[in-house]
């Protein structure tokens, strides 16, 4: 069960971050902006979360989260029972929301001295991402089966859809994943298993953009790399799974914004191994790299593709061309 003491060891060691008695309520703030907020009671606490993500959350686990008061409901907020959550978890719920109020640049230093323990790969500058956009880009109609895969789903995957299901086993074959479609009277292994798969995964997909992610929503990702990777896609002579590769590929065309995708190549030659633990640090390494583009660009999330010439992808997929022409493609920028 995590305290009050718990929150207050966290928060008033980030940056710029002071505690105040407001009407009774212990509140932390940056500047004017309250991030943190408890009940009179302290069972409760409230904290800066964006609104766009709230339902997900609500859904996925209800017995840990609440929804904000009616007056709260316009913010990005969101509320958390105590009892049900632990200290480590509260460190990275108090984090993100700190990193939500405070600027780009003071986050990005404040994560660089984070993790002493777990090197990250170092990430491209901005220039670099536009010099590895344009390269990309002459590799052709690049976006062509992206744009065909967001036809079909309107935007909005839902794997329960056999048509859904369907379109990305499509998606992933343009994408060079060479997965056998069924013969006619053949069990489709892959739709199965992937309507399974999203039945126990959907809820804690997250929405957020690769800079917000935390790390709970980088383990929720990462445990479902691991599981439909594992998927059976063929059975007999010919059985094979989706896949490292084809999972990670799966997991971004559900998640554009959240997940950085992969090749053989890619995490071979920055992690030496594909399982989900390498995986996270995948996820991780993108996230630290979008922050700091964001903090030195001083652009938005949303802006940065058009910025360096790949509008119409997310920012998960421009730091994915890079490494592709880096290290795939084996290019100096």
């Amino acid at each position: 069960m995590g305290t009050v003491a718990d929150v207050r060891a966290v928060a008033l060691a980030l940056p710029r971050t002071e505690e105040h008695l407001i009407r009774d309520h212990v509140r932390f703030r940056v500047g004017r902006i309250v991030y943190l907020g408890f009940s009179r009671d302290e069972t409760v606490l409230g904290f800066a979360f964006p609104k766009e993500e709230r339902a997900a959350l609500l859904a996925a686990e209800p017995d840990k989260f609440l929804p904000p008061r009616p007056s709260d409901e316009r913010y990005n907020w969101v509320q958390l029972r105590m009892a049900a959550v632990d200290a480590a978890e509260l460190r990275e719920i108090v984090t993100d929301a700190w990193r939500m109020v405070v600027p780009k640049k003071v986050a990005a230093a404040h994560e660089a001295t984070q993790r002493p323990d777990e090197p990250l790969p170092a990430g491209p500058s901005f220039a670099q991402l536009r010099a590895a956009a344009e390269t990309f880009n002459g590799y052709g109609a690049v976006d062509a089966g992206w744009e065909r895969w967001l036809a079909a789903t309107a935007a909005t995957p839902d794997l329960s859809r056999p048509e859904h299901r369907e379109a990305l086993h499509r998606w992933l074959n343009s994408w060079g994943c060479r997965i056998r479609y069924p013969r006619e009277g053949e069990p489709d292994l892959l739709s199965a298993g992937l309507a399974s798969w999203w039945e126990r995964h959907r809820a804690g997909l997250p929405a957020a953009g690769i800079s917000q992610l935390t790390d709970r929503q980088i383990k929720a990702l990462a445990d479902g790399y691991a599981e439909l990777a594992a998927l059976p896609v063929s059975a007999g002579r010919t059985a094979r799974t989706l896949g490292p590769t084809a999972a990670a590929k799966a997991l971004y065309a559900l998640r554009p914004a959240a997940v950085m995708p992969w090749d053989a190549a890619i995490a071979v030659h920055l992690y030496g191994a594909r399982d989900g633990a390498a995986f996270a640090r995948h996820l991780r390494s993108g996230r630290a790299w979008a922050r700091a583009v964001l903090a030195e660009s001083g652009l938005g999330a949303r802006e940065i593709p058009a910025a360096v010439g790949r509008p119409g992808v997310p920012l998960a997929k421009v730091l994915d061309d890079y490494l592709y022409v880096t290290i795939t493609a084996g290019m100096s920028l």
